[in-house]
């Protein structure tokens, strides 16, 4: 592991989420220790943290890849269309992206990734209302 891609994951992930490193750790870290300092550093460090692409441009190509991949991704969809608006993704952009995989990740997989991108506005609009 080293402390600069560890660094950099860490800003990055902080960004989308304030809380995902310790949440991370809080769960796995038990079964796996340093899980989720692995996760860090080599997702958000290695692959979120490169120049070429913004980060709001890598959390769509995630949420498209994971509704692909269809039914089986769906708390990590939900993570990622979470971490997509925290990158400047709007709604419309998001479920474009999951739309567009109905082509190449058929439609059920399209529609699985809707109903999760659905709740999380769900819970944002909740979120917002509350506070």
């Amino acid at each position: 592991m080293t402390d600069r891609h560890l660094e950099a994951g860490a800003a990055v992930a902080a960004r989308l989420n304030p809380t995902l490193h310790e949440a991370l750790s809080a769960r796995y870290d038990g079964l796996l220790p340093g899980m989720a300092d692995s996760l860090i550093e080599w997702a958000y460090g290695h692959h979120y943290a490169r120049p070429g692409l913004d980060l709001k441009t890598r959390q769509l190509c995630t949420v498209a890849a994971l509704a692909a991949m269809g039914g089986g991704t769906g708390p990590q969809l939900r993570v990622n269309v979470a971490h997509a608006l925290a990158a400047g993704a709007s709604r419309t952009e998001i479920t474009e992206a999951i739309w567009q995989m109905a082509v190449y990740g058929g439609m059920p997989a399209a529609i699985n990734g809707l109903n999760a991108a659905a709740e999380v506005f769900a819970a944002a609009d909740e979120a917002a209302a509350a506070g």
